[in-house]
């Protein structure tokens, strides 16, 4: 016979069983409690990041001029890695059933609409045909639209294109209609696709190497040389629209010019050669002509080729010191001399570095005296030049005296070695230049709009290493034209290529200038497309 169970094995198996769920009870607050405080924490952080963030990018001329993208770059990067962080805590805890009980919902950013010209996809999910409680007829009251935002993938296709031949009956004539044109003559490559691999070169930075190999990946074979091939001959169909933009650059009344490295290969090494930009954007003065550069490819930086760019200019160069550029502004000139505007970004920069790095008591004074400057030329970024000039005249003008007095008296206090004296030379030394632009309301105070388009090519550099030839960097200076010309314009650069393409061959050449990036505009989409 069995004997009956002990009442006291009961009893004490009941309190293990108790005291282990207790146990993992309070495991699970803490747990919760934790992830909780971690993500206040990192919560905090977050928003912390986007108000330096959006302080950096509305501070155009403050501390994001010094540390450039780079520090922008690295703000956000951390920001996205804490949001995933955050994110990828809560869909665990939402899993594991780990939220802690009476505690608040986590706080989900407030998300703006999909954007409303996309096409929408109606994906109706089943109802129920009657009521599930009585079984009685359902009436609708309305629906719920969640909208979810997807990718087509990119799809491959072959257009071909037939012409039909008839033979008269009468006198046998054969009559078929003339051959299509296409963007590469005896090619194979339509205009959207010539537009990409352009755009993705010269405007994403990637190199034919790594495009042909992902196309392969999506099963369409194109070698580089296939690439390289099209590449040319699409530059040489572009080159009249960028010899109109030359010339629409520079007959600008005031221009921006800078200069970058760019590695050239020579006899298996690579040599410094240099990629040059002159900018012309009147939006600063509220002028009337679009936006748009202009780029050159040169071996080296010697001054013959800033002379032979601007052989036919004679007004405004905003630009650093550098020394090439100052034979333009000699007065025997021919055909004229061209007028020097310094870039107080550059003097800043100098006066900064000492402020941050040294931690300088007079550099960071300096800083302080040129942010006054800077806060009062806001004011009037986008206003006409006359209404510029009298603002600067009324208002920027004694900040400026203020500061030039304090330069002098600082730097007589300073030896020639002083690193803040050399930082003070280089405005005082071009004084006439850094303040010319009290006198003339087309003049920026600054030269960050040449700067602002060699900002690609420098971030450019580390995908393609290297320009393959002289002619090779003459080409990518004039497709940099093209693209960063419809960039300043707002214009999708791939779409504009593409539609080009598709009908340079057929417009007539005295009405070029309507393909111009700030004349174009796209073909009306068809009704069916476009529902």
């Amino acid at each position: 016979m069995t004997p009956a169970p002990d009442p006291a094995d009961d009893v004490e198996a009941l309190r293990a069983a108790l005291a282990a769920e207790r146990e993992a009870r309070i495991a699970a607050e803490a747990r919760a409690m934790g992830a909780e405080t971690r993500a206040t924490g990192a919560e905090a952080m977050i928003a912390h990041l986007k108000l330096v963030i959006a302080q950096l990018r509305h501070d155009k001329f403050g501390a994001s001029s010094e540390r450039g993208r780079e520090l922008i770059d690295q703000l956000e990067l951390e920001l996205g890695d804490l949001v995933a962080t955050v994110a990828e805590e809560a869909t665990r805890a939402e899993g594991q059933g780990g939220e802690r009980p009476g505690a608040p919902p986590p706080r989900k950013p407030v998300r703006g609409p999909l954007p409303a010209h996309l096409p929408r996809e109606r994906v109706v999910i089943p109802s129920p045909t009657a009521c599930p409680c009585c079984g009685g007829a359902l009436s609708k009251l309305g629906e719920d639209v969640t909208e979810t935002l997807e990718v087509v993938p990119r799809s491959w296709k072959v257009v071909q294109t037939v012409r039909e031949r008839f033979s008269c009956r009468s006198c046998e004539t054969i009559t078929q209609p003339p051959a299509p044109f296409h963007p590469i003559a005896r090619g194979r490559a339509g205009p959207n696709l010539l537009a990409m691999v352009l755009e993705a070169k010269f405007g994403q930075h990637l190199p034919l190497n790594r495009q042909s190999e992902t196309y392969a990946r999506e099963g369409v074979e194109l070698s580089v040389s296939t690439l390289a091939d099209w590449v040319g001959t699409a530059a040489a169909v572009l080159s009249p629209l960028h010899a109109l933009i030359a010339a629409h650059v520079l007959a600008a009344e005031r221009l921006h010019g800078d200069d970058t490295t760019v590695p050239l290969l020579a006899r298996g090494k690579t040599v410094t050669a240099r990629l040059w930009t002159y900018v012309r954007d009147d939006r600063p003065f509220a002028g009337p002509a679009p936006p748009a550069a202009l780029f050159h490819f040169s071996r080296d930086r010697t001054a013959e080729h800033p002379r032979r760019h601007m052989a036919t200019y004679t007004a405004i160069l905003q630009a650093d010191a550098y020394a090439g550029f100052g034979e333009l502004y000699r007065p025997d000139r021919k055909p004229g001399p061209i007028t020097e505007a310094a870039c107080w970004s550059h003097f800043r920069r100098k006066a900064f570095e000492l402020a941050e790095v040294a931690r300088a008591p007079l550099a960071a004074e300096a800083v302080r005296r040129i942010d006054r400057v800077f806060d009062a030329e806001r004011e009037v970024n986008g206003r006409p030049a006359a209404e510029r000039l009298a603002h600067r005249t009324a208002v920027v003008a004694p900040l400026i005296a203020d500061l030039h007095a304090w330069m002098l008296e600082t730097r007589a206090r300073l030896s020639r070695h002083n690193a803040l004296a050399k930082a003070l030379d280089y405005a005082l030394k071009r004084w006439e230049a850094f303040t010319g632009f009290l006198d003339d309301g087309r003049i920026c105070l600054t030269n960050n709009a040449a700067e602002r388009a060699l900002r690609g090519v420098a971030l450019g550099r580390k995908a393609w290493l290297f320009a393959g030839s002289n002619r090779g960097g003459e080409r990518a200076a004039a497709m940099y034209s093209l693209i960063t010309t419809a960039k300043l314009n707002g214009i999708d650069p791939r779409a504009w290529l593409a539609d080009v393409l598709a009908r340079i061959a057929d417009h007539p050449a005295s009405k070029l200038d309507q393909l111009l990036p700030w004349n174009w505009a796209p073909k009306a989409m068809p009704i069916s497309a476009a529902a």
